[in-house]
């Protein structure tokens, strides 16, 4: 009654249902993996909020004035004075600023080492406040 057909029909029903079975179960298997990836990123970015709030309420400057008086005596804080602080081009060349050696050419003389100039910051302020720094 049924033919070899039938059954090579009936097989590959079944195979493909077996196929249909298993990757429907790997996509809920993603879903569910999308779905916990999603909680521990909504779960981090409360966590940045809730940092991010906790430090706002931490550096609070009438805090920080509050313990600089209740522990000034162990911690004995000075102002910063303002002639110790420097502008960018006060500091020491930078490495790219290095003037660097050549290897001497055929003839034997010595070429002068070149230096690569910095470029000047664009957008500094310009003030006339002495440092005090090391020119």
């Amino acid at each position: 009654m049924l033919r070899t057909f039938d059954l090579v029909l009936i097989g590959v029903m079944t195979a493909a249902a077996a196929v249909t079975y298993t990757i429907k179960h790997r996509a809920e298997l993603k879903l569910e993996e999308v779905h916990r990836l999603e909680a521990e990123i909504k779960l981090e970015k409360d966590t940045i909020d809730l940092l991010k709030a906790d430090w706002a309420l931490q550096s609070q400057p009438n805090r920080l004035e509050r313990l600089v008086t209740n522990y000034n005596s162990e911690l004995q804080l000075q102002p910063t004075v303002s002639t110790s602080l420097v502008h960018a081009r006060e500091l020491p060349m930078l490495k790219s600023q290095v003037p660097v050696p050549e290897i001497a050419d055929a003839k034997g003389t010595k070429p002068k080492a070149k230096t690569v100039p910095a470029k000047p910051a664009e957008n500094e302020d310009e003030d006339d406040m002495a440092t005090g720094s090391v020119e």
